[in-house]
């Protein structure tokens, strides 16, 4: 080998090394105690398990993967480390099936080859909590998800979680005649048509195909829903109102925070995580949500551009010292902690209204003044399709009020 090529060795080693240390370090985030380790160029997982003789405790001890140390290597020891987790949470690992070095895609089913497996029993709690373990574990080595591990932290906490600790303990107080069945009464317990229930549906699905479990038919239909009532759309403030709220707020840094979310239509914790420089005088007022944030970096415009001097939003140009002294070193704290002390303060403060009718408000006045939906969803920071559903009301509304103007237009020019 050339000296390009041994050098080429050595940094694709190197590489492969700070992946492993990468994956590891989300493994301890995710209360796993197995973790991935190179030697001699070949992979192995690491952890406590059975003792070989079938006696005694667990001890630390090595199960070689005879997979190659590269990228694809790690993704595919990844595989076969939630396949050991799965088997010791159900008490099914037997070093028998190890003994051999062999691929991995001759241990575990492919995701095509295999069958969706039927999901455990209602009663079989401790199936489903290592089902669930399976997940998370799944969820939190997802490489996507390594760009924003604060992000991830909180979506997992806040959309995750809850919906999947329901599931277990329904696990533990009910049984039935099926496993569909039990997913089928967590998505039931939440009431129809709220936005709970669509989350948990989304939840659910996302462990079914994680675990291959089976959901039941429709499933989509059952948990759909999602989205603001119009009784709810009713309640939202009106520009007016919005502009006379501030007044309640005595405290200056809240009192700008409170802009902020009215005129850029933020998340709670989003104020706290945003660039502001562009509300200097003179710049174009376009601020940077970061990429630490719940749905990562987005740019977002002004409605009504001139509320930016109403609120004085331009104090905080220079950086957060004029915010309140919120703690967002998120080695310490979570987005969903900031996010709770925004909505905290408005009740503090008797406010009739959340920080997200804010939010909903700046929307629905983007509906108003003609935004693209495309356009508006991405400085929200969600998809479309999740734009449309919760403003459907409202979009159908201008998109018909639009073909009536235009038929009128037409009438009137024949």
């Amino acid at each position: 080998m050339g000296t390009s090529g041994a050098l080429a060795g050595v940094d694709s080693t190197a590489a492969t090394a700070r992946l492993i240390q990468q994956h590891n370090r989300r493994l301890a985030a995710a209360g796993l105690r197995l973790r991935l380790e190179m030697r001699g160029g070949k992979l192995s997982l690491r952890g406590p398990l059975p003792c070989r003789s079938g006696a005694g405790a667990w001890r630390v001890q090595r199960l070689s993967l005879a997979l190659p140390a590269t990228a694809a290597g790690v993704a595919e020891a990844l595989e076969t480390l939630r396949e050991v987790q799965r088997q010791l949470e159900l008490g099914r690992f037997d070093w028998a099936r190890w003994s051999r070095r062999q691929a991995v895609s001759s241990i575990i089913p492919s995701t095509h080859a295999a069958a969706a497996a039927p999901s455990p029993a209602p009663g079989d709690a401790g199936s489903w909590r290592a089902q669930v373990q399976a997940f998370k574990l799944a969820f939190f080595a997802d490489p996507r998800r390594q760009l924003n591990p604060a992000g991830s932290r909180t979506t997992w906490s806040a959309a995750y979680r809850p919906y999947l600790r329901r599931l277990l303990r329904l696990s533990a107080e009910q049984s039935g005649p099926g496993g569909e069945n039990l997913l089928l009464r967590t998505l039931e317990s939440y009431p129809p048509g709220s936005r709970s229930r669509q989350q948990c549906g989304t939840a659910l699905a996302a462990l079914a195909r994680e675990c291959q479990l089976v959901l039941p038919p429709e499933w989509a239909a059952q948990a759909s829903g999602y989205g603001l009532h119009l009784a709810r759309f009713r309640q939202l403030p009106s520009d007016a109102e919005i502009l006379a709220l501030v007044e309640q707020i005595p405290n200056p840094g809240w009192r700008l925070v409170y802009g902020l979310l009215a005129t850029y239509g933020l998340r709670n914790h989003e104020a706290f995580f945003a660039d502001l420089s562009a509300l200097a005088p003179g710049a174009d007022r376009v601020i940077r949500v970061l990429p630490t944030s719940k749905t990562g970096e987005h740019q977002v415009w002004p409605f009504q551009p001139h509320w930016v001097d109403h609120f004085g939003l331009a104090a905080i140009a220079g950086g957060a010292a004029a915010l309140p002294p919120v703690t967002t070193n998120l080695s310490r704290t979570t987005l969903q902690q900031v996010g709770r002390r925004v909505a905290e303060q408005f009740r503090r403060y008797g406010l009739p209204i959340t920080p997200y009718d804010l939010r909903h408000a700046w929307a629905v006045r983007t509906i108003h003044i003609g935004l693209p939906d495309t356009v508006a969803a991405r400085m929200m920071g969600h998809s479309v399709a999740i734009h449309t559903r919760t403003y459907h009301h409202w979009i159908t509304r201008r998109d018909q009020q639009q073909a009536v103007d235009a038929a009128l237009a037409r009438g009137r020019s024949e």
